[in-house]
């Protein structure tokens, strides 16, 4: 009888302490292998103590290598070979997932993880990304979210208009950020919600736009705007206190 092949392991880099740490605790992925150097970095033990009951590869290496590996030279002396991100399949149900972050468009991967970073740190359940003209989740992208990527539920979309259509499905509140809203401040947020955060330019797409309530943050002057991801921070901030989600 032929000996069964073994399935492939599809896999990708995280880098940092902090994402290499959160891959990790949240066991969801299987740890193919990890670069590190010799000595090892100052945080080496709060990876070896984290390190599964399966045998993991420790490969040493000089830095010079993590960096080419990485293309950053912000890898904190560890790489991680890790299965694929996961993924959910499933969309949302507003009774499990009662806030849920619409990224429409962020190009920036760095304001991604930090985004995603903040919507985990605020009791954010789900994240919705748009796929059309998005950053994708890099290892950039997870070490700008100091790793918490891996704690939360992201579902892919193809577009805005698709996200809009299964939000609604759904049963979510929408909540738009956009200029000449309402007051994000002062604005009574009605659950299960999902709050659109737009592109870093030219704010969310049409199908967005017209899709919920549309919220702005006060500013010092017209001319002036946050960050993409300093702006999501806040309005998840005050989503969640309202809700009671920290």
């Amino acid at each position: 009888m032929a000996q069964k092949e073994k399935k492939a392991i599809v896999g990708e880099l995280v880098f940092g302490i902090h994402s290499v740490v959160e891959v990790l605790r949240a066991k969801k992925r299987k740890v193919i292998s990890i670069y590190t150097t010799k000595p090892e970095p100052k945080s080496w033990d709060d990876i070896s103590k984290l390190m599964p009951a399966y045998h993991v590869p420790i490969q040493y290496v000089s830095r010079d290598v993590l960096t080419r590996m990485a293309d950053s030279s912000d890898h904190q002396g560890v790489i991680a070979w890790v299965q694929s991100f996961p993924y959910r399949k499933k969309f949302f149900e507003k009774e499990r997932q009662k806030l849920l972050v619409v990224l429409d468009g962020i190009q920036d991967a760095r304001n991604l993880g930090a985004i995603l970073r903040s919507a985990y740190c605020t009791g954010f359940q789900g994240v919705i990304i748009t796929q059309k003209n998005s950053a994708s989740l890099t290892a950039a992208a997870h070490k700008a979210s100091a790793g918490l990527a891996e704690h939360l539920e992201i579902v892919l979309v193809p577009s805005p208009s698709v996200a809009v259509q299964e939000l609604k499905k759904a049963g979510y509140n929408m909540y738009v950020t956009a200029l000449e809203g309402k007051n994000a401040a002062t604005m009574e947020y009605t659950g299960p919600l999902a709050v659109v955060i737009g592109n870093e330019a030219v704010g969310v797409s049409r199908e967005m736009l017209n899709a919920g309530i549309k919220v702005t943050l006060p500013q010092r002057e017209a001319s002036i705007s946050y960050n993409a991801s300093v702006a999501a921070g806040i309005m998840f901030f005050l989503v969640a206190g309202q809700q009671g989600a920290i």
